[in-house]
């Protein structure tokens, strides 16, 4: 599963919801940050070969901490930078800068824990052991439940979850529900 291909497969798997929640446009920019950030938390293997005594994969960047950090700091900045561009993208004006911030920090945190819990899926095998939990809870946690990197379930998964979304976009942008959000 922590093939890349995996890792954006279980953030759409995660993402799903959002069809669920907000209008066609506003669903589909929540998937695209999910898919976006889902890579993100493997720079890490980059920062463990510029600093190898300081980090390593799996490391800081695998913890909830961190996750809950850095969706905060970017759901700021997504609420700094993108506040008075948003409302034209998604033909809607409800989108103040607390509601981007809100918005951008659940897609982003969403995205984040779904890469640990793919890892988490995956890692103990042959990669170095996640402690996603740490610093509150010392010790890695882990399912050996999928093979690293198997092919045939990460491009299986990846397509399945494209074919929801699919399903899930094209019904989103067709039927209505009472259950979502509605425009202000």
């Amino acid at each position: 599963m922590v093939d890349v291909m995996g890792h954006l497969a279980m953030a759409l798997l995660w993402a799903l919801p959002a069809w669920f929640v907000w209008h066609d446009r506003v669903s589909a920019v929540f998937v695209a940050i999910a898919v976006f950030v889902a890579p993100i938390p493997d720079g890490d293997k980059y920062l463990a070969m510029a600093f190898p005594d300081s980090f390593h994969h799996h490391g800081l960047t695998h913890t909830i901490v961190f996750a809950v950090a850095a969706a905060l700091v970017i759901g700021a900045l997504a609420a700094w930078l993108l506040t008075d561009r948003v409302d034209e993208w998604v033909d809607g004006d409800r989108f103040d800068a607390s509601s981007m911030f809100v918005f951008a920090t659940g897609a982003v945190l969403v995205s984040w824990l779904s890469h640990i819990f793919a890892d988490m899926l995956s890692a103990p095998d042959i990669s170095t052991p996640i402690e996603p939990l740490w610093p509150f809870i010392d010790g890695s946690w882990g399912l050996d439940l999928i093979w690293y990197n198997n092919p045939l379930w990460n491009v299986g998964f990846l397509a399945v979850m494209l074919v929801a979304h699919g399903v899930l976009a094209y019904s989103a942008f067709k039927v209505d529900h009472p259950y979502r959000i509605q425009q202000a």
